[in-house]
């Protein structure tokens, strides 16, 4: 056997090895996807909230970072139109998805962090989880189903 194959080899694999190597859920989440309803319970009280009529919230999601849009999609009068936006950094381990949510327009939000589990079924994602924040008086557990968003 020649000397140099194995070295080769030795080769090789330290590069593999050194290169990151990204999960499947991490690849699953990467994109863009709608939001299509829901749940939240607080105090007791479970309501539903259908995000295909009236309004639409997308998030998008790359490597490190993630970010989410809503607005009503029937402008009122006012042109006042309850824009809602805002987004961080994220950490994905297995199903378990934290957002630190860095930008918001209530600031009693920014600099908190959120964990949640996701599970990602053909193109819909499930996110659940407890959204709390001492400052604007939130303690609720949210349900969230999202549908991938295809590029053209």
């Amino acid at each position: 056997m020649n000397v140099k194959t194995p070295l080769l080899l030795l080769c090789l694999l330290c590069f593999f090895s050194c290169n990151p190597v990204k999960t499947k859920n991490t690849v699953k989440l990467i994109g863009t996807w709608q939001l299509l309803s829901a749940t939240t319970v607080e105090n007791g009280k479970t309501t539903e909230t259908d995000y295909t009529k009236g309004r639409r919230m997308i998030k998008i999601i790359n490597d490190t970072h993630f970010a989410f849009l809503n607005h009503q999609l029937n402008m009122p009068k006012d042109s006042s139109n309850h824009f809602d936006g805002g987004g961080g950094r994220y950490l994905l381990k297995g199903d378990a998805y934290t957002e630190f949510l860095d930008f918001y327009k209530d600031r009693n939000w920014e600099g908190k962090s959120f964990n949640f589990k996701v599970s990602i079924k053909n193109d819909t994602l499930i996110q659940t989880g407890v959204e709390k924040v001492e400052g604007a008086g939130i303690d609720r557990i949210i349900t969230e189903k999202y549908i991938r968003i295809k590029s053209n």
